[in-house]
């Protein structure tokens, strides 16, 4: 069976479930890069967590379980945070969402934030949804997309896996943004012609 269909098959073991795989309710309130901000480098210290919690969403690019807690890599728009799920924290039903979750899979987790023993910003779930259901596997980890005429065709695949491209685009966006309100200011009119 493909990948794609496994996971056509996963979203409807999910629908069985009663669990909805697009849902629209989950707010984030922070970004990685927000909270990355918000605790420079050793904070909080020595493995204690935060009293404040914070909700987090992002795509699923890594995984690694260690028998009833499993450590999962976010990627949101601003870079990476990674969370930690535990069976005991999260109970059956919350931590056998994980028996659904795919690589690429959209995931939001609300909870505290600590540092692990190696010094990696984390953020302890209490609470774990599934934001959107991916129905396409990612490119292959280590290689990442190499074929360039789908880096060119599939744009969208090529700004998930390829940081440096997705740098290249919001530079784009943000010297256009200015080019625009330079001219806007002095009263020029921006008018699309067809190509």
């Amino acid at each position: 069976m493909s990948l794609a269909k496994e996971r056509l098959e996963t979203l409807r073991r999910l629908r069985e479930a009663g669990i909805d795989p697009y849902p629209n309710d989950f707010k984030p309130t922070h970004t990685s890069a927000e909270l990355r901000a918000q605790f420079p480098e050793g904070e909080p210290a020595g493995g204690a967590e935060t009293e404040t919690t914070y909700a987090v969403a992002g795509r699923v690019v890594a995984r690694r379980s260690f028998g009833k807690a499993t450590f999962v890599t976010l990627q949101d728009r601003a870079g990476r945070i990674q969370a930690h799920l535990r069976k005991d924290v999260l109970g059956d039903e919350g931590y056998g969402l994980l028996d659904f979750l795919d690589l690429g899979d959209f995931l939001g987790v609300v909870g505290p934030v600590f540092r692990t023993r190696t010094g990696e910003l984390t953020v302890k779930a209490e609470q774990a949804r599934l934001v959107a259901k991916a129905l396409r596997p990612l490119p292959e980890k280590w290689h990442g997309l190499q074929d360039v005429e789908i880096r060119y065709r599939q744009r969208y695949l090529d700004l998930i896996v390829n940081p440096d491209s997705r740098r290249v685009f919001e530079t784009r966006s943000r010297v256009l943004a200015a080019l625009r309100a330079f001219l806007n200011a002095r009263g020029y009119l921006e008018v699309e012609t067809p190509m």
